[in-house]
């Protein structure tokens, strides 16, 4: 990301998480409740564990912002652990007397194996505390942020689950072209939809099977993954560059995709479907209306993005999420400390997390899509990017 960064710092079970994002302009109105309503999001969803009972996140403006409006410098959230309480002798940050149990038998699918012996850990939770993808709540926290300053542009991003286990939903906004006008719903409204969902789906009759197949897992002590589709609405045309492989577009979406947790895989538009058709069924014709006077296509299997550029229609980016990897009927694995064979560590987790992931997913997008829009039509100002793209507008013939 070349105009926006941000960091996230905490464990799983620590005292809390910290963010700090910068590069956002001053003037961006912003208030704790405007973070609240992702973070409220994320912690939804069939399958979720025990923790969602105990964290009600909400995230604490520490700096960057006055009188409800950022001030152009770095904003700095912190989001606090309420487990703490049950976890300070455990991960206490000065050294103690008492003797704590060590974690050595790793989880497989887990960062535990390789994130022992990469830092030389001889206690697995120094890996797994981190690892966590409780530190996505920071994420969302900060994607909420850029969410508010897309919104200001009228850039929607939404999202629903297209599948869990062997369940699969048809409707994908990558299948739809310019025209929408057979939807019982506008795609703006593809998020409120899903929310009413728990498992955010949006046909009613495939989330009852879903819902199954997650309750049967359970029943199996076994976990399920799925795929979320992810879309961004009311894009300009000219966001990313075909200039650099850094600066496509799609590059950045997969690269920051992918850095979710237990995400496996990353499609745009048609993705790997696009390798089994024809070019002709594939490529999005391009159509001029003389009474719009605007472009338009009659499909989107590219996604929104031709040469890692937005192209105008939907950006629409498919997520793989596998299995969460702790299982409440553990697979085999070894003690590190003992080389004996033995089954694998067991930590507080969910059986389905894929409902939160699509949540996480659109804070990803607006804060790779805000950091691109920044790159264009940058300034230091609400006021100063908004006159620059209300000019781009104006002047643009598309």
């Amino acid at each position: 990301m070349s105009t926006i960064r941000y960091l996230t710092a905490g464990e799983s079970h620590g005292q809390g998480l910290v963010g700090i994002i910068e590069g956002l302009p001053a003037g961006l109105e912003i208030t704790e409740e405007d973070i609240a309503v992702d973070l409220k999001r994320r912690q939804m969803g069939h399958g979720r564990g025990g923790r969602m009972k105990i964290e009600k996140d909400k995230a604490q403006i520490f700096s960057g912002v006055r009188f409800g409006k950022t001030l152009g410098s770095p904003i700095a959230l912190i989001v606090e652990n309420k487990d703490w309480k049950n976890w300070q002798t455990r991960m206490s940050i000065k050294d103690i007397d008492e003797s704590v149990k060590q974690v050595t038998v790793p989880r497989p699918g887990h960062a535990d194996f390789a994130g022992a012996v990469k830092y030389g850990h001889q206690d697995i939770r120094n890996v797994l505390e981190r690892a966590s993808a409780r530190e996505t709540a920071m994420r969302v926290a900060l994607g909420a942020i850029a969410r508010k300053f897309l919104r200001t542009f009228s850039i929607q991003i939404v999202s629903h689950v297209l599948q869990i286990h062997s369940i699969k939903n048809s409707f994908t906004v990558a299948s739809l072209g310019a025209k929408n006008s057979d939807l019982p719903f506008e795609l703006s409204e593809i998020s409120d939809l899903a929310d009413r969902s728990p498992v955010r789906c949006l046909d009613s009759s495939i989330e009852k099977e879903m819902i199954a197949k997650i309750d049967q897992a359970k029943k199996d002590q076994n976990t399920v993954g799925g795929i979320f589709e992810v879309a961004c609405l009311n894009l300009p045309v000219g966001l990313g560059s075909h200039v650099h492989w850094d600066r496509k577009l799609d590059a950045r979406i997969s690269y920051a995709m992918m850095s979710i947790p237990a995400m496996k895989g990353v499609e745009i538009g048609l993705g790997f479907e696009a390798g089994a058709r024809f070019g002709s069924e594939v490529h999005d014709q391009i159509y001029y209306d003389k009474d719009s006077k605007k472009y338009f296509r009659s499909s989107n299997g590219a996604g929104g993005l031709e040469g890692g550029i937005t192209n105008g229609m939907p950006l629409t980016v498919r997520v793989a999420m596998k299995p969460i990897s702790t299982l409440m009927r553990p697979l085999d694995s070894v003690d590190m400390a003992t080389k004996e064979q033995t089954a694998a560590h067991i930590e507080r987790s969910d059986v389905c997390a894929v409902p939160a992931a699509s949540i996480i997913g659109e804070s990803i997008l607006a804060l790779v899509v805000a950091d691109a829009f920044l790159e264009k039509f940058g300034g230091d100002s609400m006021k100063e990017i908004t006159r620059t793209y209300r000019a781009w507008e104006k002047n643009s013939d598309i």
